[in-house]
């Protein structure tokens, strides 16, 4: 049985515990919520992209681009987001399940034979994924480069979209996917997978064209060559928006969770702290009285 002494140093051991989790929790709250106000300052941008795109779309022009044009898939990249620290609860490994599972899709189901090259953004996801060309043939990892990680913002994120984007155009990736979380709410976020590249023709189905007549100058091609990789840039800003607000919503939850452990052990530990406490104190009294019925 623990010592009065021994149950005291948990008992300040836990109560600090319950602080650093409590801290730790509002500060992944605030990141949050700034990566919320990031994603909706984003969405004017896209849309503003995407209206043109309909625009375009709305006319009896015929419209080919090199990032729309498929070929045999013989060399594919899937880039998976995760997240560069820890605390996050079992944020990694999720994503790291669905990768398995996309991953037997391709092959399975898309009949992707060739070699699927992994570019994981994230440090723990990163090690995640060295496991995998274990377990799946013709499977190989490549880090992303330098600068470019779960953080990234600006012109790093540019850098790394014109780095996919070239590889796609110089016939180094034949189909780019990508895997990420995709942020619904605090307390759901889901995995989500996408083709980045070639950019699907589905991907503006359900985008209207305004019934405003345009002018197009030069013309409507070289307008669709010109908006197309700005709106790819967009995708990708909202990917690494989503991803770092999902993994501060996962890393609250956690945080939350463990919270309230630590209030339940705190309360089980001064429960018994109290009882051998008084335990102590009547031991004590009978000792005194029985010395007294001595005498």
């Amino acid at each position: 049985m623990a010592t009065l002494r021994e149950l005291k140093g948990r008992i300040g051991s836990v109560a600090s515990s319950e602080k650093i989790t409590g801290a730790m929790k509002m500060i992944s709250s605030a990141k949050m919520h700034k990566a919320e106000g990031a994603l909706r300052r984003l969405q004017p941008y896209r849309k503003g992209i995407e209206g043109i795109i309909g625009n375009l779309l709305g006319t009896d022009a015929e419209f080919t681009s090199p990032l729309v044009e498929a070929r045999p898939v013989e060399r594919m990249a899937v880039v998976v987001f995760g997240s560069d620290d820890g605390l996050c609860g079992a944020y990694n490994v999720n994503i790291c399940k669905r990768l398995e599972e996309h991953l037997r899709g391709l092959r399975e189901q898309d009949g992707v034979q060739g070699e699927i090259v992994l570019i994981p953004v994230g440090t723990k996801i990163a090690k995640q994924a060295q496991k995998l060309p274990k377990k799946m043939e013709k499977v190989t990892v490549e880090l992303p480069s330098e600068g470019v990680n779960s953080k990234s913002e600006g012109q790093d994120v540019i850098d790394f979209n014109n780095y996919l984007r070239d590889g796609f155009l110089s016939g180094r990736f034949d189909r780019v996917d990508m895997l990420y979380m995709n942020f619904q709410t605090m307390s759901r976020q889901r995995p989500a997978a996408m083709q980045f590249l070639p950019v699907l023709q589905s991907s503006f189905t359900g985008i209207k064209a305004s019934n405003r007549p345009y002018i197009f100058e030069p013309d409507a091609l070289t307008i669709f060559n010109t908006v197309l990789p700005m709106y790819m840039l967009s995708v990708m800003q909202d990917v690494f928006v989503e991803n770092r607000a999902s993994e501060q919503a996962a890393r609250v939850m956690a945080m939350q969770s463990a919270n309230d452990n630590a209030k339940k052990l705190l309360e089980q530990l001064r429960l018994e702290y109290n009882k051998l406490r008084q335990q102590s104190i009547t031991t004590e009294l009978l000792d005194i009285v029985g010395g007294q019925a001595r005498d």
